[in-house]
């Protein structure tokens, strides 16, 4: 069904309806690697204990929660791709409606061109001609309204698109760092056949060290250059001022369109660094395989 409507598009719109489609395909597969991202963190947890060695099974564990956060970073920055797509619809709706405007202002020329060929002297070709001035008119319209829908809302999509992939990549970033932290914590000079390790004494530090990271990314702010925009006297009917332009406007979805300034910033109020909030308990128990729970390690 999804390609039968591709082919369905207006000519005009078949290009942004792929690139819609393709990027949909693209949000599924960052959500797919987010998924895949904790599930992963919960098996090196779960083989960090199993290991019998309890500085490894300490800084696995740790590092598992880090990874776990990473893995929801990338559904977050799924989530965001979603209203740059849905913006870029407004464009695609848009075209496919200025289709039709254009279709017939070439239809009118070429039935009028047919008939100066064939019956130079037909009385319809006045008629004819009158249809065409009001169907241009109508295509003026049609065509101003499309361009400046256009450069609004490419630049609204791709600043909610941008602003996503910096906030993914700082708060990664972040978390890549604090697990750096842990695995200077590990000791791992080689000892001969015999010796026995030390106990593990850097556990309270690996502890701060999610502390930190929970406390990074709380405190997070977007730091990025604004997006200008002049389009703020666009009326309803995408044109410039309401009030004085009383042309209709080409698409119900395609008029509205006030600029939505909201970035990907606090999307994920409320859950972001819900591993670490679960690795604060102190319950024995270890986290079950397949499952990210690091709320039951032996060493939270």
């Amino acid at each position: 069904m999804a390609s039968l409507r591709g082919i369905q598009q207006p000519e005009l719109s078949k290009k942004l309806f792929k690139l819609i489609k393709s990027e949909n395909h693209a949000i599924g597969s960052y959500e797919t690697a987010g998924r895949e991202r904790i599930a992963i963190a919960s098996q090196l947890s779960d083989w960090g204990e199993a290991t019998g060695d309890d500085s490894i099974s300490d800084i696995s564990d740790k590092i598992g929660v880090l990874m776990s956060e990473i893995g929801e970073q990338e559904d977050v920055f799924a989530q965001n791709l979603e209203d740059y797509r849905s913006v870029l619809k407004q464009i695609r709706n848009t075209e496919s409606s200025v289709q039709p405007s254009r279709d017939h202002k070439a239809k009118v020329a070429d039935e009028i061109a047919k008939l100066k060929h064939k019956e130079p002297q037909s009385t319809k070709i006045v008629t004819l001609e009158q249809e065409l001035v009001r169907a241009e008119a109508q295509n003026l319209v049609a065509e101003a309204q499309l361009t400046n829908i256009t450069r609004q809302k490419l630049k609204e999509a791709y600043d909610l698109h941008f602003a996503a992939t910096i906030e993914r990549a700082e708060k990664q970033i972040m978390l890549a760092r604090h697990g750096r932290r842990l695995l200077n914590l590990l000791d791992d000079t080689p000892i001969v056949p015999g010796d026995t390790r030390p106990a593990f004494e850097h556990a309270a530090q690996a502890r701060q060290v999610l502390n930190d990271a929970e406390e990074d990314l709380r405190d997070w702010q977007p730091n990025i250059e604004p997006i200008h925009s002049s389009a703020s006297g666009m009326g309803s009917n995408l044109m410039p001022g309401a009030e004085s332009h009383t042309a209709p406007s080409v698409g119900d979805e395609g008029s509205t369109i006030a600029h939505d300034d909201s970035s990907s910033q606090g999307r994920i109020a409320g859950g972001e660094g819900h591993h670490f909030q679960q690795a604060q308990l102190d319950a024995p128990q270890h986290s079950e395989v397949g499952e990210i729970n690091f709320a039951d390690s032996q060493y939270a």
